[in-house]
């Protein structure tokens, strides 16, 4: 652990003004991941133009407020209204919406907030030790090797989310065709620009992000509007007794040692450790009996991973440049916006920011705790806004948002075409994250992609002439080619018995 760095991040995120910075992103991450169908990555992604007029610094120091705020704000609206935010936060209303009809909604949210802060700080401490340590061996990685990491994202992104793998692959093809609008970066050819000067440049990807998250899931609750809203359940001031710590300790502390390692890898995500995080706990505390009626074990256990998993998905964004989640792209869409570029020179070029970002999370968790255990009945009584006055608002903040990153009225154009596109990727069942994983890694897989070919003249073995990438495509062929082979094994074990029997 570099702890000289570190503390140096600490004394810049600990001052008065940057203090203020954290809090205001924390409560303006809570307070829009609170509401109905709004989870992180909108949250982040609709407050990022918020921090356009601040420093690099105290962007990102506002950034990670908001980041940690809407994280827990989308477990909030699971408890109360069984409307999880997110896929992460799916696990986490199972039992959670069942401890608030049975009206423990203060436990459930005081067992979700100190989960939360459990899981994101043994998270953020295992990032301390491990960013540098990956970034140092990252210098040595060459454009091949980058490729194939991106194709990897692609490849993982496109076939874990989703209904199918068909529909990740078509969700995939709509961001890389988005990121195709532009100049070509090598060439200097107009792609899809259709004789626009203004689209020169491609199409900005908060605007994309905005688009297809904000307008698209505002379109579609609008499509599907019901006349009646159920009433927010009563919250209380949270609190746990002795018997619900006794059962929630454990849970806190194995959570992030399942989630950090999902995280970590390209495309791991939090929803397969969250499930994962259900079933153990599941498993160890049977002998409560409460199991499927609100045990609080299955609130504790999958917030602390999901938010571990956060932390472990800002090890691979910092130090490879790779987004393996929707808020890690809309983060890694913020740094563009400044002209830093996430990857293994990060540490070095950077190190200030870097540092400074990293000490701001672990404020923003200690304030997160500190102002939202008191504050849900708060949170609760944003959640009786009447859904048409609610997402009304949300599109006009995503106009006014996305107007402010260029100034120009096509760029509202845009956002609306792309929230059509959102609307339609929902109503036929296509991920969002593939598409968006897509705009933003799409030219620069690009760019790897002929920078190994120009390396190679041309040859096609100029893809695959280093040990780290074809380790990398075993992986790839390993993930594509696994449902067959798993079905090929499943029909043989059906076969033998009927074997038997003949």
């Amino acid at each position: 652990m570099d702890l000289s760095n570190l503390l140096a991040g600490f004394s810049t995120a600990l001052t008065p003004e940057h203090l203020l910075f954290a809090a205001i992103g924390v409560l303006l991450g809570t307070a829009v991941g609170v509401l109905p169908g709004i989870g992180p990555a909108m949250a982040v992604a609709l407050l990022l133009p918020v921090t356009y007029a601040l420093d690099p610094t105290g962007a990102f120091i506002m950034f990670a407020g908001i980041y940690f705020g809407g994280m827990f704000g989308g477990s909030t609206t699971s408890i109360l209204l069984n409307t999880p935010g997110e896929s992460a936060a799916v696990v986490v209303a199972i039992e959670g919406n069942k401890m608030a009809k049975a009206g423990r909604g203060s436990q459930a949210l005081a067992a979700a907030a100190i989960g939360h802060f459990i899981g994101g700080l043994i998270g953020l401490v295992l990032l301390v030790l491990l960013a540098p340590v990956i970034a140092g061996y990252a210098v040595n990685i060459g454009a091949p090797d980058y490729f194939a990491f991106m194709v990897l994202a692609f490849a993982a992104t496109a076939t874990v989310l989703g209904s199918s793998r068909i529909r990740g692959f078509a969700s995939l093809l709509i961001g890389l065709t988005i990121g195709l609008v532009g100049l070509d970066q090598m060439s200097g050819q107009a792609r899809l620009t259709f004789g626009s000067l203004q689209l020169a440049d491609g199409i900005d990807v908060v605007v994309v992000a905005v688009g297809l998250f904000a307008v698209g899931e505002s379109l579609w609750v609008a499509a599907h509007l019901r006349h009646t809203q159920d009433k927010p359940l009563s919250v209380g001031r949270p609190w746990l007794g002795r018997a619900d710590l006794r059962r929630t300790w454990k849970p806190w502390l194995r959570g992030p040692l399942i989630g950090f390692p999902f995280g970590a890898i390209p495309a791991g995500g939090a929803e397969m450790p969250t499930f994962l995080s259900y079933t153990v706990e599941k498993q160890l505390s049977r002998k409560t009996g409460d199991w499927g009626k609100g045990a609080i074990e299955g609130v504790a256990g999958p917030e602390a991973t999901a938010t571990a998993s956060a932390a472990g998905t800002m090890v691979t964004m910092l130090t490879l440049g790779l987004p393996t989640t929707s808020v890690a792209a809309v983060m890694l869409a913020a740094f563009q916006q400044y002209g830093i570029q996430p990857g293994p020179l990060l540490f070095q070029r950077e190190a200030d920011l870097v540092w400074a970002l990293i000490a701001s999370m672990f404020v923003g968790l200690a304030l997160l705790l500190v102002i939202n255990l008191p504050m849900a009945p708060v949170w609760a009584k944003l959640l009786q806004i009447p859904r048409p006055y609610l997402y009304a608002g949300i599109l006009f903040f995503a106009s006014v948002g996305a107007y402010a990153v260029g100034g120009e009225a096509l760029d509202l154009v845009l956002l609306f075409i792309i929230g059509v596109i959102g609307f339609a990727m929902r109503r036929y069942g296509l991920p969002v994250l593939p598409a968006i994983v897509g705009v933003i890694l799409g030219p620069a897989a690009e760019l790897q992609m002929r920078r190994a070919l120009q390396i190679s003249d041309g040859s096609l073995t100029g893809l695959v002439n280093s040990p780290l990438a074809i380790a990398v495509y075993v992986i790839i062929a390993l993930l594509l080619t696994w449902p067959l082979w798993n079905k090929l094994v499943r029909a043989k074990k059906q076969n033998e018995p009927d074997r038997v029997d003949a």
